[in-house]
């Protein structure tokens, strides 16, 4: 009886626990026999024994030599306990291989932003220790990438199956052939596929060949080369990979001697953000090229993919689009540059961005020369609201069609039907992933009410403080141009000037009571009674939103079912033959798959996409009249300003007249001697009186008289340089408060400036 276990000094494993398989061996789960850990074994089979022996012994010095996060480690190299060569022990990277990973329904259309990035960023950290100790891998594909979860859950990929690698400098070359032929570089591809006898050696740039296949296939799911009818079809698929122009990076063939469609882009169904997409597609298309003057160096590689995950990234939703994006920056880019990707990213001209975060203008928590390193953290559910302040519209964006749901024909097919039932599931995942962004577009347009709402409250907030503040100077303004009216008592020339002033501040006065009312009267209503989020809040409650639903909660549920369907399949075809009573539990699970799938359709269509339509329509309505406040407090705004620089006004002119007067009084004969030897007190923020000691003995009434005109001069014109003092700093307390209060305009170009 044959045993399913085999073993080595420390380590056994079973047969059947097959993680995968190759040309030359196979690879087990095993165990380690003294601590129980679990391992990865390969072993190896005849045709591997007969290679060359330094050939055999190649795969054992390359992983002897590597040491890296990003590279399957090596435990062991021991030999099998029935004499059947060495066998080589590696930690288990419980969640298999990339390909395996690709070729679960889930990821039909490609793996998810967050995967693609640490695809990208571990797989480049593993080929540059490959470079860095002169190694070629020669094979790389995705069943070649492992997905490793480390105790704390992190996930790490790694390169594995090192029995194509060998040492290479960077100008040597080599003439063996190795590899799978999808990921082959043309000219190897030529030579070992299309067994052409070209003279033609290789350097160790052909790995960046299968980079590039690699990245694309597992940011689309697809290969970016296929010819129709796939592998059979070779000759069309060199023609592919050789005619293309420079920058495309995708040709496929979708009939039998059709014509190839090219492409410089990824396709719609990719499910990474376009400020991405434009990082990325260069970088595959400089992969992908099968010139020798025009192919890319690895250095060239690490470093356009350290540029990208060294990127500042901010997350961004475009209220009027509904549409969540990210804007990709360079750590020394400042608010500028972050204006500059919005308008590439969506149209919207610079100074219409209002761009808010925790209900303030993203432009105070940063200022013009701060840097995108030192910018606040964002994420997909907590973005950078952007709102375009000339358009009210709420325009969802436009998805590209879904695919449809498989119809099964009737009778028993195992084979078949199993590979319908994949499709469905593949259909059925992206009516999930679509019902999940809805919700969070649901869940998005919400915040921005309340983004919008707060910033408007407290600019409220700040404009009522600031007209209060002017009130206050505005009384200060009055007195003292009463106190000039009583200093300039025996002077005609500046008791008109003193009329006219005091007439300037009653129109002033007047003027500005027609700004302050509004000022006071919103408020009111939009900070005390919160009048624009009660209004949503009473519109939101109507609606039957994806998340009051808990819709993408039932899309998975339906998901998971035609899963478990999938599952009941793929075991009917591994059986291969049918017992009646499986039969028929066979043809109800076909039932079942289009049943649900019909109802994860009208879930996505009849439900979450006309749920979120109504809320889009509901958050135009709101906007529109949202942003007619935001134009009023601007206008009002404006018109404050206005009323500042009047007051700037009248105390220059204050300013400027107590001087002729003081010069005046001066030549008043002992009142001049009094003002020279008095210093002027300092600035206080009363009214009150000030001290004035008697000036000489007076001879007779008369006397008594103009002394104590002049007295009262006197004190008139101290009180009054105080107060000019006094003012001149609670307006520049005012211009403080100013600064802060346009701090929360956007930085458009009509500003008024203080």
């Amino acid at each position: 009886m044959n045993s399913f276990l085999r073993g080595s000094m420390n380590y056994v494993w079973c047969t059947t626990s097959v993680l995968g398989k190759g040309s030359t061996g196979a690879v087990f789960q095993g165990v380690n026999k003294h601590n129980g850990e679990p391992v990865a074994v390969k072993t190896f089979n005849q045709l591997s024994h007969m290679r060359p022996q330094d050939v055999q012994m190649r795969e054992f010095e390359v992983l002897r030599k590597v040491n890296h996060n990003n590279i399957v480690k090596l435990l062991d190299i021991e030999d099998d306990q029935e004499g059947r060569g060495k066998v080589i022990v590696m930690e288990l990277c419980t969640g298999g291989s990339l390909f395996n990973i690709l070729d679960d329904p889930e990821n039909t259309y490609g793996l998810p932003q967050k995967e693609f990035l640490l695809v990208l960023e571990h797989l480049s950290a593993g080929m540059k220790h490959l470079r860095d100790n002169n190694l070629v891998h020669r094979d790389l594909k995705p069943g070649n990438i492992m997905k490793y979860i480390s105790e704390d859950g992190q996930t790490v990929y790694k390169l594995t199956d090192f029995g194509a690698a060998r040492e290479l400098g960077e100008n040597q070359q080599f003439a063996s052939l190795y590899g799978t032929e999808e990921y082959l570089h043309p000219d190897m591809y030529e030579r070992a596929v299309l067994r052409k006898s070209i003279n033609r050696s290789f350097t160790a740039n052909v790995d960046l060949w299968s980079i590039g296949v690699t990245l694309y296939h597992v940011a689309t799911g697809n290969l970016p080369f296929r010819p129709y009818g796939g592998r059979k079809n070779k000759e069309t698929m060199y023609h592919i990979t050789t005619k293309k122009a420079p920058g495309v990076i995708s040709g496929t063939q979708t009939s039998e001697n059709g014509p190839i469609e090219w492409s410089k882009q990824l396709p719609a169904h990719c499910q990474l953000k376009e400020g991405l997409k434009q990082l990325v597609t260069p970088l595959m298309a400089g992969l992908l090229e099968e010139s020798q003057a025009r192919m890319w160096s690895f250095d060239k590689f690490f470093l356009e993919v350290q540029n990208i995950l060294n990127k500042t990234v901010l997350h961004i939703f475009y209220v009027n689009r509904a549409t969540s994006i990210e804007v990709y920056l360079e750590p020394e880019q400042t608010l500028v540059h972050l204006r500059e990707h919005i308008l590439a990213q969506t149209d919207v001209p610079q100074a219409s961005q209002l761009l808010l975060l925790d209900n303030e203008l993203f432009a105070t928590k940063v200022d013009a020369n701060t840097s995108a390193r030192g910018y606040p953290p964002t994420e997909a559910n907590n973005p950078v609201m952007l709102f375009n302040i000339e358009n009210y519209n709420v325009i969802l964006p436009t998805e590209w069609d879904l695919p449809k749901f498989p119809t099964f024909p009737n009778g028993i097919s195992v084979e078949n039907d199993a590979s319908l039932a994949k499709v469905a599931c593949s259909v059925g995942h992206e009516c999930k992933r679509r019902v999940e962004s809805m919700s969070l577009l649901d869940t998005l347009m919400n915040k921005s009410v309340h983004q919008f709402s707060g910033f408007l409250a407290g600019f409220l907030v700040k404009l009522l403080k600031r007209t209060r503040h002017l009130e206050d100077i505005e009384g200060l303004i009055s007195e003292l141009a009463k106190m000039f009216e009583v200093a300039a008592s025996n002077h005609e020339t500046y008791q008109k000037f003193g009329t006219t002033i005091h007439a300037s501040y009653e129109k002033q006065k007047s003027d500005f009571q027609r700004v302050s009312e509004p000022i006071q009267q919103l408020y009111g209503r939009f900070v005390k009674e919160e009048s624009l989020v009660r209004e949503w809040n009473s519109g939101y409650r109507a609606l039957r939103t994806p998340n009051k639903n808990r819709d993408s909660e039932k899309a998975k549920s339906l998901v998971d079912r035609l899963r478990d369907s999938w599952q009941h399949m793929l075991r009917d075809r591994a059986t291969r033959s049918l017992t009646y009573n499986d039969e028929q539990f066979h043809v109800l699970e076909k039932v079942k798959i289009a049943e649900t799938g019909k109802r994860l359709k009208t879930l996505l269509n009849d439900g979450v996409r006309q749920a979120v339509e109504q809320e889009a329509e509901c958050l135009a309505d709101w906007y529109k009249k949202a942003q007619t406040i935001f134009l009023q407090t601007q206008f009002l705004m404006k018109d404050v300003s206005a009323y500042v620089d009047a007051l700037y006004d009248l105390r220059e002119q204050l300013k400027q007249h107590r001087e002729d007067l003081k010069e005046e009084i001066s030549t008043d004969g002992e009142v001049s001697k009094t003002i020279a030897g008095k210093s002027i007190p300092p600035t206080t923020t009363s009214t009150a009186t000030a001290t004035i000691p008697i000036v000489g003995e007076m001879d007779g009434s008369e006397k008594g008289l103009t002394a104590r005109q002049n007295q009262l001069k006197v004190m008139c014109f101290v009180n009054m340089y105080n107060q000019i003092k006094e003012v001149k700093k609670m307006l520049q307390q005012n211009s403080d408060i100013l600064a802060a209060t346009q701090g929360l305009l956007p930085d458009t170009g009509d500003r008024t400036a203080t």
